[in-house]
């Protein structure tokens, strides 16, 4: 039997647009089976947010990932604000059981002051490095992400990884989580992080990078409007 990536998506019902517009964005490119689950609040009957800060529904049960996956194999989480323009098996392929995560260790101060929504758009310690992660789902200090060790922990605690040692934080290439309108563009871009604004808000629909997320909802939308002979 083949290999199946597990992928675990952000899902806000606010911007459920940007969530179908990414895993066709991975669905388009994979040269591997995939399963997506969307990380929606709603369907996790074990865990209820308590948490009264972030900008968006997923923002803290991102860290269930382990949990949700029994603490067995891997998984990919990814924020759905996001478009993948290469094969996922690449990223897949990153793997290395010596480290409980992998992710892109961005090292950076915002040009904007403000995001999506109006939320504030401050500076911190490993900002977005939990926007995009490798899970090693059975290594060892992930057990103590339960539903009500998440709900008790501060989110400076979760997303900088606190429960783990820095050593075991393995490091990904920056292609793997581009921020649109942070980084500067360019080639051989592997993801888009829009982690501003996503272009299916009107303000973001013609800044940085926003073309490759167009052509990816595009892309989602173009068999049905064929099928029912829409314009």
């Amino acid at each position: 039997m083949n290999e199946i990536a597990d992928i675990v998506v952000g899902f806000d019902q606010k911007e459920s647009v940007a969530y179908h517009t990414f895993t066709q964005s991975v669905i388009d490119k994979s040269s591997m089976p995939i399963r997506f689950m969307p990380l929606s609040v709603g369907s996790l009957t074990n865990y209820k947010e308590v948490h009264k800060d972030g900008s968006n529904d997923f923002i803290y049960s991102r860290f269930l990932v382990p949990y949700l996956m029994k603490f067995k194999g891997w998984a990919i989480y990814a924020d759905g604000d996001m478009v993948c323009l290469k094969d996922i098996k690449k990223l897949w392929d990153l793997r290395d059981e010596k480290f409980a995560v992998q992710v892109v260790k961005h090292d950076y101060k915002t040009k904007i002051k403000n995001k999506y929504w109006g939320n504030k758009n401050e500076d911190y310690p490993r900002k977005n490095w939990s926007s995009l992660i490798l899970w090693n789902c059975e290594h060892p200090s992930h057990k103590v992400l339960s539903p009500e060790f998440i709900q008790e922990q501060p989110g400076s605690f979760l997303h900088r990884f606190s429960w783990i040692k820095d050593t075991e934080i393995g490091g990904i290439e920056k292609e793997w989580n581009w921020l649109a309108m942070e980084y500067d563009e360019k080639k051989n871009i592997n993801l888009i992080h829009y982690t501003i604004g996503t272009p299916c808000f009107k303000e973001y629909q013609d800044t940085s990078l926003s073309s490759f997320w167009k052509k990816s909802f595009r892309n989602m939308l173009e068999g049905y409007y064929k099928k029912n002979k829409l314009d």
